[in-house]
Parts: C-alpha cells; structure tokens; sequence
C-alpha cells in the first residue's frame, strides 16, 4: 500500500506491453475484405493516404479505445489546409482525399452498430477569409471570426445546421458558438457535466471551460 509510485510503474509498463502487443494486428488493414478497403477508397491513389487513417480508426474504435484522433494536412506530405495560396487547388485536393474516407468511415461505424457510441468530430482552429490573398492563384488568410465544426454520431441530430455568419462570412452573427461552448457540448455527449470539471490549481479554481464564461451546451444540435 505504501509503494504507490512503484506500483503505478509497474501498471504503465504492463499497459505498455498489452498495446504492443495488441497494435499489430489493430493497424493490419491487410485484413480487411477487399470490399472495405474500396469503400474507404485504397484503390483510389488520390485518397489513399487518408484512407488508411480512417480505416485504422475504426478497427481502434471497434477494438475499444476510446479517443482516436487522426490528421487531414499536417504537413506530413509537406501539404496542408493552411492555403495562403491557390485555395482553390489546395481544397480541392484535399476534398479528393478525404470525402470518400469520410463517408466510409460514418456508413462502416453505422453499419457495425458503432456510431450511436461513438461522436465523430470535424474541424480546426481557425477558417478562411472572404477576402483574396496574394495574386496569380490567389489564397486566404486566417479567419478566427468565423469557421464550421461538424460532428456526427452518439447524441448528435443528424441533418442540423447552428449558427450563420454575416453575408460575406466575415463574421458569425447568429447563434455563435465559442470553443468552451464546443467543449461543453462534446463533454455532455461523452457524459460529463464540463462544471462538475472543476479543480484547484494555485489556489485558482480551473475548469477546461473556465470558470469566468458561461459556457452553454448547444442542446438544439443533440439528438
């Protein structure tokens, strides 16, 4: 009882060794029925990177792990979303590569009787400026006014549009969500209460909401 520190060394380790051991066969995709491997899109070379993402994910997911978090753009093949220029091309290649892997994913999970468990989220930091950037094929800037987060799955209505920017989708004017909203929201899809969330930290209350705001779950988007 006295060796706390000890026997939680001992507990990572042996959690160590039960992923190791359990990774191999969760990441061999070879295993999948050729069928499944078309759904996701491994036969089309302009998705395939993506692909091979979503597919893990689920085979992760049906396996029991419960955060999986995967990547559109991070600069793994020195490309990103970030499209300072030529945004165009830029979205539009990476609409080619993730759209199909997407929707596989969403139909596989649904299929297997997985997605009522499971919230499926889509989305970044920040969106695009209405405004043209640089000249030749021009891009967009950073937009932190106003940007689009999409979730599916466990609690979520399906169908369900919040919120609207002004014309020009410079700003969001209508019904705006601010991230500690976001955050409250998957929280209480995930079954937690965001201000039962609460700690002490330097003799400051803290929460992942922040105790200053009045972080709100968006019920009109649930299920």
């Amino acid at each position: 009882p006295a060796e706390k520190d000890f026997s939680a060394r001992i507990e990572s380790f042996e959690l160590a060794y039960r992923m190791q051991s359990a990774a191999p066969e969760a990441l061999n995709i070879d295993a999948e029925p050729d069928h499944i491997k078309k759904l996701y899109g491994l036969d089309n070379k302009k998705c395939t990177h993506f692909a091979r993402q979503c597919l893990i994910a689920r085979r992760m997911v049906e396996r029991g792990v419960r955060y999986v978090q995967i990547y559109s753009g991070g600069m793994e093949n020195q490309l990103s979303w970030d499209g300072h220029k030529d945004i165009e091309g830029n979205h539009r290649g990476f609409a080619e590569e993730t759209d199909q892997p997407v929707a596989a994913l969403l139909s596989d999970l649904e299929q297997r009787g997985l997605l009522g468990d499971t919230v499926v989220i889509w989305g970044g930091e920040f969106g695009r400026l209405p405004i043209a950037q640089k000249g030749g094929k021009p891009g967009r800037d950073h937009n932190p006014h106003a940007f689009t987060t999409w979730m599916a799955g466990g609690g979520v209505k399906g169908g369900t549009t919040y919120g609207a920017t002004d014309e020009v989708g410079f700003k969001a004017v209508e019904n705006r969500v601010s991230v500690h909203d976001l955050h409250a929201t998957i929280l209480h899809l995930m079954g937690l209460d965001h201000q039962k969330l609460t700690f002490k930290h330097n003799s400051l209350e803290q929460r992942l909401t922040t105790i200053t705001v009045d972080a709100r779950v968006i019920k009109e988007i649930l299920a």
